[in-house]
């Protein structure tokens, strides 16, 4: 394969259908009750994660690994955006790596399989926010308009999902404006500019932060729930390149348990993940606070996780095949644990 070209098709997916990521869990664990590893010999493992709710659910495992208390030996490593997740995976130098569930396709389907998924850590982190006090239902964004940042890109794919299952046409019945980022988006609706807007965590925290009379409308999450019980928006998954995969298979497992234990540490002392997340550089303490309870951070591994990240590509494929990487990725891409 001609990694310049593979690189290049990675490039013009993620423009595509970027989104910020982002994991409640289905391996219940006591919260904060991490065993201290045996002293025996580790596996060594390199992940890397992004910055915002995509690594937040990393947070505790971050300090055990600090501490010298996990069962594997982790080195992390932080980026602020999924192209330098998929290049660290495509070149070797990560092993493991969070990132948007539909960049995981598309390296699925340009690597031709050299990635496998292993577990869904986040759902959706997308919600309208509005400062008229007006909005309760998807129906009252009939005849209004709603500023988000993410055109070509998943937000305007789940929105425009979520607008048609609601009975609502994109551009016909809602006006939809597009901003350049979240950033901006969120300062005009400080300054008053914007009424209605769809941002993501930890955005949306910050925007309420701010200005206490704006507030969080609609879950995006719940909203594509409601019309499609089968799947959901899983934004954010975990990937880890097959060769590795193939010779440390164990090690992957107790990194899945692991995390899983990391994930309930941080939904359920939030205070405590907050401080963790602030020292980490991953958010600051004061909107982790907050955006943890609304960062949907899960752990869905197995085949728990198929449909529902079938039925989320799904979605992507159809608003454009290229934001999943040209095609629906087969049953490999799947790795169930066994």
């Amino acid at each position: 394969m001609k990694y310049t070209k593979l690189i290049a098709v990675l490039l013009t997916a993620l423009l595509l259908a970027g989104l910020l990521s982002a994991c409640g869990t289905n391996q219940s664990t006591t919260p904060g009750g991490h065993i201290p590893a045996p002293d025996t010999e580790r596996t060594h493992i390199r992940i890397g994660t992004l910055r915002g709710p995509t690594g937040m659910g990393m947070a505790a495992l971050m300090d055990w690994a600090e501490q010298d208390i996990t069962e594997n030996d982790y080195t992390f490593t932080l980026g602020g955006t999924p192209e330098e997740m998929t290049a660290g995976i495509i070149n070797g130098s990560l092993d493991i790596a969070a990132v948007p569930t539909n960049v995981a396709s598309v390296l699925y389907n340009v690597t031709e399989g050299e990635v496998q998924v292993i577990t869904i850590c986040a759902l959706g982190v997308f919600y309208i926010l509005d400062t008229t006090g007006e909005i309760q239902t998807v129906e009252d964004l009939r005849g209004r308009t709603v500023h988000t940042a993410g055109q070509g890109a998943t937000p305007e794919f789940a929105l425009a999902y979520i607008l048609r299952g609601n009975g609502l046409e994109p551009g016909v019945d809602v006006d939809i404006v597009f901003n350049t980022e979240n950033a901006e988006l969120a300062s005009l609706m400080i300054a008053g500019e914007v009424e209605i807007g769809l941002l993501p965590q930890p955005f949306a925290t910050t925007v309420t932060n701010q200005d206490e009379s704006i507030t969080i409308a609609l879950d995006l999450t719940k909203e594509w729930g409601a019309i499609s019980p089968d799947s959901a928006m899983a934004a954010s998954s975990i990937i880890v390149r097959t060769a590795f995969l193939e010779e440390n298979q164990d090690a992957v497992l107790i990194f899945m348990k692991e995390f899983a234990q990391s994930v309930t540490f941080v939904n359920y002392s939030v205070e405590e993940a907050a401080e963790l997340m602030e020292r980490f550089d991953i958010i600051p303490a004061a909107v982790a606070r907050r955006a943890i309870p609304m960062s949907n951070l899960v752990h869905i591994s197995g085949a728990e996780m198929i449909p529902l990240i079938r039925g989320f590509l799904a979605v992507l494929y159809e608003a454009n095949p290229q934001s999943v990487g040209g095609m629906m990725p087969d049953e490999a891409f799947f790795f169930l644990g066994y």
